[in-house]
């Protein structure tokens, strides 16, 4: 069940919200909390049934080897319990990816057939983990399997995250104050779902029809020129980046319809001025999660520029390889931890040569390379064969060419025949498509860089778990923080705003499309 399509707008939600406080009112929090867990797997298990299963047996084993844990410390035990977490992971999520590699070395027909990803495996694989090695290290309470069953299973961050840690959720179930439907919460709820409807259905959706053509036709073999590559990147960019905040934002307004708080995912990472602020504001959660219990595991800093390099590339491989069983997503990975590298390299040779680099001229260069490195990855990210990536990055250099439409290069006149002398080539027909996609990718480039994202705009409600603060003077919001403030509040013209934010995302449902990282 997808948070935008009609049955989960017009029953899954509406039904489950009145029966959570009814619950509540009439039975108390135990009641309410347990009725939301049956609503929480039966959303799972909309998407296949067969896969409860596997979700139930997750929390079982999870909480009682967490319990034992709590109790009395022993790395065996973690180990245990860990090794069958990722083994189920594996299974599911990289089994074939192994054997079809080993086949294709060993130049034989292996296959272990279809093996279904399970839903959200691998968000809840890793908050289980979180878990088990936070009770072996003795920094977790005694809790009951109710509401350990709705920290993994609490349906608007179950399926895409955020990857939730038991110290931020488990106090807001077991608290003694009644649940009660409070207007003010489901306000802000409510407007923050719309916003992310929104971003969903209206801009991701929209822009997707000019990605994925050139996607499509790069991982088919096919050359495209430069123009239609970079299109092609910058719009898919733009998909994902919308895609992924406004299901952000989807979860965050559910909780708070709940009177639950979840932890902040996504700030404006197109925002960033540099790759280690980008991974500071893209999937928080997850960049926490690989910080804490990866590459802090493995030394972190502690053991010399060397070893730190080695333990963030590690960090980074394994961060790509969680996202997908592909070599794309490996080398996605890879590019990111030389990213980091090179950006500590660059921070240290300023340190050592005592040098501050400041000023709008900067930030908007630091800006602007960040982005192409972003940017650069997100090809790897979205082309489904290694081929198909290389392709389109050559196009992006210039390596198959210079192409205008027609249309477009009569209307340049002289300079058009400049052009053309100078090796540009003209297509016949297409202008149309070539003149929305950067139509589209300038808007939303100025949306991502001029609008406040919706943390700042709900900022005085607190509309989710803030644990950082964002330090803005390496981006580039001293040029444009002044340019937009809008701030919501509980007035006529926000709640127009956001109805048509949801009229316009229910117009949009007649032809619904998965989140992006349910993929994953």
């Amino acid at each position: 069940m997808l948070f935008n399509s009609f049955e989960f707008l017009l029953f899954f939600l509406p039904t489950t919200l009145a029966l959570f406080f009814l619950s509540a009112r009439y039975f108390g929090n135990e009641a309410a909390i347990g009725l939301l867990v049956l609503c929480s797997l039966g959303f799972y298990s909309w998407w296949n049934p067969i896969y409860l299963l596997l979700i139930l047996f997750s929390m079982a084993f999870n909480f009682q080897v967490g319990k034992r844990l709590g109790q009395r410390s022993h790395k065996g035990l973690l180990a245990f319990g860990i090794t069958v977490n990722l083994g189920l992971l594996a299974y599911y999520k990289y089994a074939n990816f192994f054997v079809s590699n080993v086949s294709s070395l060993l130049a034989t027909h292996w296959s272990l057939g279809d093996i279904l990803l399970p839903l959200a495996i691998s968000f809840f694989t890793f908050q289980q983990i979180a878990y088990l090695v936070d009770s072996h290290r003795g920094i977790t309470r005694e809790y009951r399997f109710l509401h350990y069953a709705l920290f993994v299973s609490f349906f608007p961050q179950l399926i895409a995250g955020p990857i939730v840690h038991h110290r931020d959720m488990l106090p807001q179930f077991m608290r003694t104050t009644p649940f009660c439907l409070k207007p003010n919460h489901f306000a802000i709820g409510l407007s923050i779902f719309a916003i992310g409807l929104f971003k969903k259905t209206v801009l991701a959706d929209g822009i997707a029809s000019y990605a994925n053509p050139v996607f499509n036709a790069a991982d088919s073999g096919q050359t495209v020129d430069f123009f239609t590559a970079w299109g092609g990147a910058l719009a898919y960019s733009f998909q994902l980046y919308f895609d992924f905040s406004g299901y952000s934002d989807m979860a965050i307004g559910l909780a708070r319809m709940f009177g639950i708080v979840l932890p902040l995912n996504f700030y404006s990472p197109y925002k960033a001025a540099s790759i280690s602020e980008f991974w500071r504001r893209w999937h928080i959660t997850l960049s926490h999660f690989l910080r804490d219990y990866v590459y802090i595991a493995l030394g972190g800093n502690r053991r010399g520029r060397t070893r730190r390099f080695a333990n963030l590339m590690t960090t980074m491989l394994l961060g790509g390889l969680w996202h997908g069983a592909g070599w794309n997503f490996i080398i996605w990975g890879g590019l990111h931890g030389l990213y980091l590298i090179l950006h500590q390299m660059w921070q240290a040779l300023l340190s050592k040569l005592s040098l501050s680099p400041s000023g709008s001229a900067y930030s908007a260069l630091a800006w602007l390379m960040t982005m192409l490195c972003v940017v650069v990855g997100w090809v790897f990210f979205r082309a489904t064969t290694f081929e198909g990536a290389i392709g389109l990055l050559q196009s992006m250099i210039g390596l198959h060419g210079f192409t205008l439409p027609q249309g477009i290069m009569a209307r340049l006149g002289d300079v058009g025949v400049l052009l053309q002398s100078l090796g540009m080539e003209v297509a016949f027909g297409g202008g149309q498509v070539f003149v929305l996609t950067w139509l589209w990718i300038m808007a939303l480039l100025i949306i991502v860089l001029v609008m406040p994202n919706v943390q700042d705009m709900f900022n005085w409600v607190r509309c989710s778990l803030r644990n950082q603060h964002f330090d803005t003077t390496d981006s580039v919001w001293p040029m444009l923080s002044r340019v937009c403030k809008l701030q919501w509040k509980e007035s006529i013209g926000w709640a127009i705003t956001c109805a048509a934010c949801l009229a316009l995302g229910f117009l949009t449902l007649f032809q619904v499309s998965e989140f992006l990282y349910f993929q994953f």
